[in-house]
């Protein structure tokens, strides 16, 4: 496993632990301090810095884990994981990173 696909297998990990949990630092621990969350097609965001992005997990968390359906390293600083909601519905995750910190994420609801 690249270095990039163990750091989108950690953040879902991560993700789905603060799910269960309400803990999102364990998913938020690898992001920048300048770090921003995108959505696409939902009405959120974007998010801009870590304690923005920690806000919105901590205010609006989301209610269901995903699982990884396939992963494509898209380069030496994004990767691309297509994934799975438990309850339904699907999209992809654009991982942006450098130097194994989170820069951008962009979560694709299809």
């Amino acid at each position: 496993m690249t270095d990039a696909a163990e750091l989108i297998d950690r953040h879902v990990r991560a993700f789905n632990h603060g799910v269960r949990t309400g803990d999102w630092e364990p998913m938020l621990a690898p992001f920048a301090a300048d770090a921003e969350v995108r959505f696409e097609n939902a009405p959120a965001g974007p998010f801009v810095g870590l304690e923005a992005i920690r806000a919105a997990y901590r205010d609006e968390p989301p209610d269901d884990e995903i699982r990884l359906l396939g992963v494509q390293d898209d380069g030496e600083q994004t990767i691309t994981a297509a994934f799975a909601w438990v309850q339904g519905g699907t999209g992809r995750l654009v991982l942006e990173h450098e130097r194994g910190l989170v820069k951008t994420l962009t979560v694709v609801f299809d």
